[in-house]
């Protein structure tokens, strides 16, 4: 729910505000580009894979020194050795898809080279959670047009600033979309370069 205090002449306080609540689509929308893997290896392929240690489950990197030394390889270095069986487990029961080589002392994980299908379907899920995150843009658009709509009916503030708050809305909307997009087409670039 977008809580904005909009007082009468603020166009810059209403830009910010929105423009603030516009980015946590957009940081969740980074959160999922990195868990899309391209070509080389990536420790946030798996530093959010869970692992039942100590009694409860816990993120990957919270128990190991995650590495990636060269381009197809991820390297698991628990900080206790009992963790290993737990982490294999976890790896294999997590959609990462890689099977881990357990030396007794760190995990490897060899990444296999990519298909060019394999390419393919991976753009088709960055194009559909970009969407996702255009429609939280989106939503958070609509939720402010619909509180200076309201301001306005109430009294609260003039025809002439609710005008001047829509285009600005409409602006910073405009604004958001364009560094979704251009993460998406960065991300697309990468997943696709062999």
């Amino acid at each position: 729910m977008l809580t904005l205090k909009i007082t009468e002449g603020d166009v810059k306080g209403f830009e910010s505000a929105v423009a603030l609540a516009m980015q946590e689509p957009i940081k969740h929308f980074e959160k999922d580009l990195a868990s899309i893997r391209t070509g080389r290896a990536n420790t946030k392929l798996i530093e959010d894979v869970k692992v039942e240690s100590y009694g409860q489950v816990m993120n990957l990197r919270d128990l190991a020194t995650l590495g990636a030394p060269d381009a197809r390889l991820l390297t698991i270095q628990p900080w206790d050795k009992a963790l290993l069986g737990a982490i294999e487990k976890g790896i294999l029961a997590s959609d990462v898809g890689i099977t881990p080589q357990n030396d007794g002392q760190m995990i490897r994980l060899a990444l296999p080279p990519m298909s060019s299908d394999r390419r393919e379907e991976l753009v088709k899920v960055l194009n559909k959670k970009t969407e996702e995150c255009r429609v939280g843009v989106r939503g958070v658009r609509k939720e402010a047009q619909n509180l200076v709509k309201e301001l306005e009916k109430d009294g609260d503030i003039s025809e002439d600033f609710a005008k001047r708050l829509a285009d600005s809305l409409q602006k910073v909307t405009d604004n958001s979309i364009k560094v979704v997009d251009e993460l998406s087409a960065k991300k697309a670039t990468d997943i696709r370069a062999v």
